[in-house]
């Protein structure tokens, strides 16, 4: 399953590029797969490994600030894996070129 979050932390500030650094240093040391972008991430793996991951971070966020709000978004395809690259890769089939990644 492809799973794509963000968490903002709020109450801390207009700078939060410090919790955003622990938040992706957690995603990292998790060793699933991943993709960070400007407004958030994009992880994959089971269920389980991606909300537990997801919590963590959450949670994480939760210790050092009043308010964290949480965004999610799943696709889950029966059967299908490493979907994170494939997706782009077949837009790019269908254009017949790359696309700015």
């Amino acid at each position: 399953m492809l799973v794509e979050f963000s968490l903002i932390p709020m109450g801390s500030g207009e700078s939060i590029s410090a919790q955003v650094a622990r938040v992706i240093d957690i995603i990292d040391k998790s060793g699933l797969p991943y993709k960070t972008h400007a407004m958030g991430t994009l992880i994959e793996g089971n269920w389980n490994e991606c909300l537990t991951v997801i919590k963590k971070c959450h949670d994480t966020l939760k210790r050092e600030v009043p308010r964290v709000y949480t965004r999610i978004a799943i696709d889950d395809k029966k059967g299908k894996k490493k979907l994170l690259d494939k997706k782009i890769k077949s837009v790019e089939s269908k254009l017949g070129r790359e696309i700015r990644k």
